[in-house]
């Protein structure tokens, strides 16, 4: 038990930190409602109502998701690969090879729909 009393002090200290925030902010921070503070944020454009079956969204909301969870699969396969590398010795190197091709085949994929184009 000794071993994880580090931890539990550092959690119930971050718990408490986040527990005094939390209170202070309420107890000292402006109260100034009104309407416009009252709804729900939208970046500033009014909400439109949506259709029964729910609305379409374009390919490019798809196409940087499938982005961001291609290159973050990457890195979490890369790390562990790049501390063992000299233990793996070719075999590694191969596998990571066809690895690194397949996600390039998905980042080719989306740079040529336009998932790359932020206009």
């Amino acid at each position: 038990m000794n071993a994880y009393a580090p931890i539990l002090v550092l959690g119930a200290l971050g718990a408490g930190f986040a527990i005094f925030s939390v209170v202070m902010a309420s107890i000292v921070g402006p109260k100034r409602y009104n309407r416009a503070k009252l709804e729900a944020y939208e970046c500033g454009v009014e909400p439109t109502p949506q259709p029964a079956g729910g609305g379409r969204f374009p390919i490019k909301y798809y196409l940087t998701a499938m982005l961001f969870i291609v290159f973050d699969i990457e890195i979490v396969f890369l790390y562990p690969w790049a501390v063992t590398f000299d233990a793996l010795g070719l075999f590694g190197l191969v596998e990571m090879l066809l690895f690194v091709l397949t996600v390039f085949v998905a980042y080719a994929y989306v740079w040529r729909r336009g998932g790359l184009e932020w206009d």
